[in-house]
């Protein structure tokens, strides 16, 4: 019995683990068209309805940073990408986080390819 209490004590005292919990809603046409999906994604342990859901955890567990906004002293390329618009909300490493992912120039349309992994129905439009 003093094993059970012990080991209760311990996992009370350790730290909640933060889970990711993140929705991802997406207008294919842009914001100004009725045609809009959603998804979301569970880490630790992965789950939600977006596909795939363990390998983009372990993508987004990968990378540094993935949701930091973009640095204003970023100089960009003027270059359309399309009128494709993302945004992911929630929670990711214990944070909040509300980003939106444009193709409007050329930094917006390389940060849009990063996560594009979030986004299954993502087209760029290229053949």
């Amino acid at each position: 019995m003093g094993f059970a209490l012990l080991a209760a004590a311990i996992a009370l005292a350790a730290p909640a683990q933060a889970s990711d919990e993140l929705r991802v809603t997406y207008w294919p046409e842009g914001r100004e068209r009725d045609t809009v999906s959603r998804w979301t994604l569970r880490c630790s342990p992965a789950g939600g309805t977006l596909p795939r859901a363990a390998a983009a955890c372990t993508r987004l567990d990968r990378m540094r940073a993935p949701f930091a906004p973009l640095r204003k002293d970023l100089a960009c390329t003027e270059i359309y990408g399309g009128p494709q618009e993302a945004v992911v909300a929630g929670t990711y490493e214990g944070r909040r986080i509300w980003i939106k992912l444009t193709r409007r120039n050329g930094c917006e349309i390389a940060r849009f390819e990063r996560l594009r992994f979030l986004v299954p129905n993502f087209s760029s439009g290229d053949p």
